[in-house]
């Protein structure tokens, strides 16, 4: 059966689709009819796989006729029109069938253009009904696809009833269509996904939803807190019949994450200043989220709510940070947005986790015995990392644009005094990067002891605090842990470039600039770092093969190897009070366990067994840290041991061909490392 005569049997079937019902047994008609659809077009799928084994099918091969087109519509619209009723499991059904259907359309080569441009049109009549205001969606995207008048008549009468709960299914929709483009790598999809996603953020005006504030209030939200940061806006549907703006917004956000980390390889250059279509929208909206989401009009605002958009603004900023070069004017207005939406957070004490906080992963049965105060307060971890490493990167990279750059982005003198929060503003002239250092080291001055700066016996050994105690925060979360380490390798080069640059610098920039340098120097993060895994390269190890940290493992070591060749004297002679260190968190090698052999052979493993082992790995533990403790081996001893008993682990599985990617570059600055050690 051709894919042509295959659109008119699909369009037949959802043709003959129960009507929606308020009944049970209705609705229960129509879920079993949608999944028999469902069916149908995983099996045409699956003849289609057959035949592009033999034959590539190319996008775009062929056109669709007006006939396979007017189906194709109809089949869309029809099922639109399901997915305004007010059954969760019928909208669930029906975008299932939508998202499976869009792998068939993919697969056929004709037809994209207009199934993609459909959805977006439809997704604007959606939010269209629900804005205060008169705003006729463009229908130029449906016009474009050889549809003609009647057909936009046809999509628009069938979301006559569509709110938000709508709008949300059909954002649902869009995103796992684009989770299917990223595992295909098919460019020529995705430019025409973009495309069309790219003409519906223009479309639409946004300034509309000003008016519709989102009431967050403690009786729209019966769920778990423990839930707040889970990656499905699944935690939402409890309440969706409450509260649709909040699952509309929740959806929303989750499918911009998902666009700027997909649209990024297609659209943006590495390195580049330009930003292209859809990354510029979405960067327009994150002020506008950030007040829908977070609006403070004095409602009574549910913590669980607040700390999901929290997490998922704060995701969609450090995603966009990642992807594109921000232009100073962006940075300075987000680092407003930290400040006036995440101030506490920024202000929390940066303080040494106890033993067993925020090592429960999500779901553990270990959260049943906390309370949902102290399940707060774990997420606020979470929460307080993110802030801040979005708040290093705005302030480093506002700190390393240079003149020229500082002069275009920066047009008016009033613009950097209006956001600025330090009294000193007749030294800030017209430079961005003053922006960026003084915000850095005002958010420094209210975590530093008073008395820092005048007992200059003992200031590095508090600036050695400060820099543990900010490590310690991030090491329970290995991804997080990586992107602020390497953040933080460029604060030497900030600091350079920002002194060099300046003919004239105060005072208090210099000092500004010599307390940052002291309290974030790489070269000492790095020997912290080794002494939080207790020198174990085991740990190190366990990084580097990780599926999920092991490349952002290996860029740190490759440029700290390169900043120790580069600074030795400092990485040969560092020093730190052992109190200090002695009170690290200490992270630990995980225990590999096949798990279908330990479910076997617990049973028969004798409790007296299990408590001499924990017994004696306690006692090896503290007899370690008494041995490190009297001896007070020199951490450069310490570094140097752990680095090449790594190197030895590292080349052992490459001979194997075990090691999960090509270790060469690695093995190389580690065999110079070990050069310089013998040397």
């Amino acid at each position: 059966m051709s894919p042509d005569s295959k659109l008119s049997l699909l369009c037949r079937l959802v043709d003959n689709l129960p009507e929606p019902e308020t009944t049970k047994t209705k609705e229960r008609d129509l879920l079993i009819s949608l999944s028999q659809i469902l069916k149908v077009i995983q099996t045409w799928i699956r003849e289609l796989d057959k035949e592009t084994e033999s034959k590539k099918i190319c996008y775009g091969e062929s056109v669709l006729h007006h006939e396979e087109h007017s189906c194709l519509i109809k089949i869309v619209t029809d099922l639109m029109l399901l997915l305004t009723v007010e059954s969760q499991y019928v909208q669930h059904s029906v975008g299932n069938v939508l998202v499976v259907f869009s792998e068939f359309v993919a697969l056929s080569g004709s037809g994209w253009d207009s199934f993609i441009h459909s959805l977006s049109t439809c997704l604007e009549l959606a939010i269209a009904n629900v804005f205060l205001c008169s705003w006729e969606p463009s229908r130029t995207e449906v016009e474009d696809s050889n549809c003609d008048f009647s057909s936009y008549e046809v999509v628009k009468s069938s979301l006559k009833g569509g709110d938000w709960s709508t709008a949300a299914g059909i954002v649902r929709v869009l995103r796992n269509i684009l989770k299917h483009l990223k595992q295909e790598c098919d460019d020529q999809l995705l430019e025409v996904y973009l495309g069309s996603v790219s003409s519906f953020l223009s479309n639409v005006p946004w300034e509309s939803m000003d008016e519709i504030h989102v009431d967050q209030s403690c009786d729209a939200w019966d769920g778990d807190p423990q839930n707040c940061c889970s990656k499905d806006a699944s935690v939402f549907r409890s309440f969706g019949a409450k509260e649709p703006k909040v699952l509309f917004l929740g959806i929303f956000i989750q499918f911009l994450c998902s666009l700027v980390e997909q649209s990024s390889a297609v659209e943006t250059e590495v390195g580049s200043q330009v930003q292209y279509p859809v990354l510029s929208m979405v960067i327009s909206l994150v002020p506008k989220l950030a007040c829908w989401c977070l609006c403070k009009k004095g409602k009574s605002v549910k913590l669980s709510v607040s700390q999901y958009f929290r997490h998922k603004l704060l995701m969609l900023m450090l995603r966009i940070s990642y992807v594109t070069c921000l232009g100073c004017s962006t940075l300075i207005l987000w680092l407003q947005l930290l400040h006036e939406y995440f101030e506490e957070l920024l202000q929390k004490p940066i303080s040494k986790l106890e033993a067993g906080q925020d090592e429960c992963l999500e779901g553990s049965p270990f959260l049943l015995g906390l309370s949902n105060g102290e399940l707060d307060g774990m997420h606020s971890f979470h929460l307080q990392r993110q802030t801040l490493l979005l708040f290093l990167r705005c302030c480093f990279s506002l700190m390393s644009f240079t003149g020229e750059t500082s002069k275009q982005c920066v047009t008016s003198k009033t613009i950097l005094k209006s956001c600025l929060t330090v009294a000193s503003v007749s030294d800030l002239d017209y430079c961005s990067r003053n922006k960026g250092l003084l915000e850095l080291y005002n958010w420094l001055q209210g975590h530093l002891p008073d008395d820092i700066l005048v007992d200059h016996e003992r200031y590095l050994e508090k600036c050695m605090g400060f820099s543990l105690s900010f490590l310690q925060l991030y090491m329970h979360e290995d991804d997080v842990l990586f992107m602020v380490l390497l953040q933080l390798l460029s604060v030497p080069f900030c600091s350079e470039q920002w002194l060099n640059g300046e003919k004239q610098t105060s005072q208090y920039l210099k000092d500004a600039t010599h307390h940052v340098s002291n309290l974030f120097n790489p070269v000492h993060l790095f020997h912290l770092f080794l002494a939080e895994l207790h020198y174990d390269h085991q740990v190190l190890l366990d990084y580097l093969i990780s599926k999920d940290v092991g490349i952002s493992c290996a860029e740190y070591l490759l440029r700290c190897l390169r900043m120790v060749h580069n600074s030795w004297n400092v990485f040969a002679t560092f020093s730190m009070d052992w109190k200090v260190v002695n009170q690290s968190c200490c992270k630990k090698r995980r225990l590999l366990l096949d798990v279908s052999d330990f479910q076997g052979e617990l049973s028969s493993i004798p409790e007296q067994c299990i408590s001499q082992s924990l017994e004696e790995e306690d006692e090896k533990e503290f007899e370690y840290t008494c041995e490190n403790h009297q001896n007070k081996r020199q951490p450069f001893k310490e570094a140097k041991d752990c680095l090449i008993s790594l190197k030895a682990s590292v080349e052992s599985l490459h001979r194997k061909n075990l090691f999960p990617y090509n270790p060469l570059v690695l093995l190389k600055r580690l065999s110079q490392f070990q050069e310089l050690c013998h040397s």
